[in-house]
């Protein structure tokens, strides 16, 4: 009897590891969106979006925010360069899931963009189609009125190349940017909304924040 064929293995990548410089050093995975740390909202996204497995890149206040928050299940890479920006969260995901070795691909998310839910999860790994080869090559953002945005499937044929890219906060720009010719885009602005918590007055979209609430 014919074997069905594997389906594409696919892990989320939550980039968690921010320390909120702009925020007044409030670590961005810790802050409080529906009563609990923004980083539990950001990874059960992935999850009901398709993602089994989700590896999640923390940094800042890494040791407090494997205390508070409930991350069971998920893969926790700590990334002691953090201080460095996006980029190097970025190689440290790519890298421990290529350390893995069972992945086809990885949809990279950012922790502090509440505002895209498990549909636009959902739409992009259906983008990929059922051929795991496919998977391994492909290049696929998703898009807000046309304009790139996040998250973004990177097929594991080409981690090497974004993480020689990564570098300060520009995560995998130059990659893109270079590649633009291969990228596919998916519409999601009819399934979220792509805002960045980055300013003070962003807190005020997070669900529970109140403008008091401290972290100790």
């Amino acid at each position: 009897m014919t074997q069905p064929p594997k389906p594409p293995a696919v892990a989320g990548l939550l980039l968690a590891a921010g320390g909120g410089r702009r925020l007044g050093g409030l670590p961005k995975a810790l802050l409080e969106h529906r009563g609990r740390p923004l980083v539990e909202h950001a990874v059960r996204v992935l999850r009901e979006g398709g993602c089994s497995q989700v590896y999640v890149v923390l940094g800042a206040a890494a040791a407090e925010v494997r205390e508070r928050a409930e991350l069971g299940g998920c893969v926790l890479v700590e990334n002691p360069e953090w201080k460095l920006g996006m980029g190097s969260s970025l190689r440290a995901g790519l890298d421990s899931l290529a350390r893995a070795g069972s992945w086809d691909a990885a949809l990279t998310s950012l922790v502090d963009q509440p505002g895209i839910g498990p549909e636009a999860v959902a739409r992009m790994l259906a983008a990929g189609g059922a051929d795991p080869s496919a998977y391994r090559t492909g290049l696929t953002a998703a898009s807000y009125d046309g304009k790139r945005g996040h998250p973004v499937l990177f097929g594991a044929d080409r981690w090497d190349g974004i993480a020689r890219t990564a570098t300060g906060d520009r995560g995998a720009r130059a990659y893109l940017k270079e590649h633009a010719a291969e990228l596919t885009l998916v519409e999601c602005g009819d399934a979220a909304q792509p805002y960045d918590i980055d300013l003070p007055e962003d807190l005020a979209r997070l669900d529970g924040w109140s403008p008091g609430l401290h972290l100790p």
